[in-house]
C-alpha cells in the first residue's frame, strides 16, 4: 500500500462529500427513475392478472389519494415513514462503512421491547423525562444487540450477514417468550401481548387537537434530527471520514492507522441504535404496546429503503417517505380498486 493509494482514497472520499450535480443525480434522479419503472411494472402485472385498464388507473389514483390526497393521508404516510427512515439510516451507515447490517429487524424488535418495558414502568414520572428515557432505552438496547455482531466480526472475522440473520431469529424467539411470561405479558391475558405503555411515555400526536384519527406524532422530529446528525457525522466529522474510508478501502484505512476493529463495533452500535429507535418510535408513538408482529417487517423493508436512498441520509429520507406513501396508499388502493396489496410489495421490491 503506497502513499499514492492513500491519496487516491482520500480524493475519492472528499469528492463524494462535496455536493453537486452528480450527487443530486445519485440520491434523487436514479431512485426516482427506479420508482417510475417499478410503478410501470406494477401496472403491467395488474393487467396481466386480469385487472382492466380502467381499474389500473383507478388503483393508482387511489394509491395517491391514500398517501397524499388529504391531511389524514399525509399523516398516515409520515407515520409509516418514520420507523422506515430511522432503520434505513442504520443500514445506510453500515453500508457506507462496508458492512451489511441485515439484522435491523432484530434490532427494531429489541429496541421496541426495551421501550415498552420502560414505558409501562415508572408510574408518576413526568412525560418530559419518561419519553426521552424510553427512547434512550430503545436506542441503547438496539445498539447493544447490534454490537454483538460488530464485536464478533472484529474479534473473529465472522461475517456480519450470517451473525445478524441469526440474531434476527433469536430476537423473534426471545420476543415470543417475553410476551408469554411476566413481567412483560399483560395481566389476565393468555395470548402473547405486552402491557400498555403509560400515557406519560407516549409520543404526543401533533394533530390530535384537529382530528383524533390523525396518528402523526412527535417522532417525526426525531427522524429529522437523525437525518441531519448522520449527514454531519458521515460528511463533516473525522470519525465519519474513517467510517467511509473503511468502507471504500479497508486495507488503505488500516495502513493509515485507522482502527478497523473499533470502527466495525462503533458502526454496528450506531446502526443498532437507529434501528432500536425505530422500534421505540413504533411502540411509543403508534402501538402503545408490543405484540409478536409489532415491527411489521420494518427492519427488512429498511434494507430496500437504504438501497433506494443510495446510502445517503437525504436519499434515505426520500426513500422512507416513498415507502411510507406506498404503505399508506396501498390500503386505499385495495379498498377502492380491489387490487391486492401484493402489488405494493412488488413495487417495493
Amino acid at each position: 500500500m503506497s502513499d499514492r493509494d492513500l491519496q487516491s482514497v482520500a480524493d475519492r472520499l472528499l469528492k463524494r462529500a462535496a455536493p453537486g450535480r452528480a450527487e443530486f443525480e445519485d440520491i434523487v434522479v436514479v431512485p426516482l427513475l427506479a420508482v417510475i419503472l417499478a410503478i410501470v411494472i406494477g401496472g403491467l402485472i395488474m393487467l396481466a392478472t386480469g385487472v382492466s385498464p380502467a381499474n389500473v388507473g383507478k388503483a393508482f389514483i387511489a394509491l395517491f389519494n391514500g398517501s397524499f390526497g388529504s391531511l389524514n393521508a399525509v399523516s398516515e404516510t409520515l407515520t409509516a415513514a418514520a420507523p422506515l427512515t430511522l432503520a434505513g439510516l442504520g443500514i445506510a451507515i453500515a453500508f457506507r462503512a462496508g458492512l451489511f447490517n441485515i439484522g435491523a429487524e432484530g434490532q427494531v424488535i429489541m429496541g421496541g421491547v426495551a421501550a415498552v418495558v420502560v414505558g409501562f414502568s415508572f408510574a408518576g414520572m413526568p412525560a418530559i423525562i419518561h419519553v426521552p428515557l424510553a427512547l434512550l432505552a430503545g436506542a441503547v438496547v438496539g445498539a447493544a444487540w447490534a454490537s454483538i455482531a460488530g464485536w464478533l466480526r472484529a474479534a473473529t472475522g465472522a461475517h456480519e450477514v450470517i451473525i445478524t440473520i441469526m440474531l434476527n431469529l433469536i430476537a423473534m424467539r426471545l420476543l415470543d417468550y417475553l410476551l408469554r411470561n411476566p413481567p412483560i405479558q399483560k395481566e389476565g391475558r393468555a395470548d402473547p401481548i405486552s402491557k400498555n405503555v403509560l400515557s406519560s411515555a407516549e409520543l404526543p400526536r401533533l394533530l390530535d387537537w384537529f382530528d383524533p384519527l390523525m396518528r402523526v406524532h412527535a417522532g417525526i422530529f426525531l427522524v429529522i434530527l437523525a437525518v441531519i446528525f448522520i449527514w454531519w457525522l458521515l460528511f463533516r466529522s473525522t470519525i465519519g471520514f474513517e467510517f467511509r474510508a473503511a468502507g471504500l478501502n479497508p486495507e488503505a484505512a488500516r495502513y493509515a492507522g485507522m482502527r478497523s476493529g473499533l470502527i466495525i463495533v462503533l458502526v454496528m452500535a450506531l446502526a443498532g441504535a437507529l434501528a432500536g429507535l425505530a422500534g421505540a418510535n413504533q411502540v411509543l408513538g403508534v402501538l402503545g404496546r408490543v405484540s409478536p408482529n409489532f415491527s411489521g417487517g420494518v427492519g427488512f423493508d429498511a434494507i430496500a429503503v437504504a438501497l433506494l436512498g443510495r446510502s445517503h441520509p437525504a436519499g434515505v429520507l426520500l426513500a422512507g417517505l416513498l415507502f411510507g406513501a406506498l404503505q399508506a396508499g396501498g390500503r386505499q388502493m385495495q379498498v377502492d380498486a380491489g387490487v391486492s396489496l401484493d402489488v405494493i410489495a412488488i413495487i417495493q421490491a
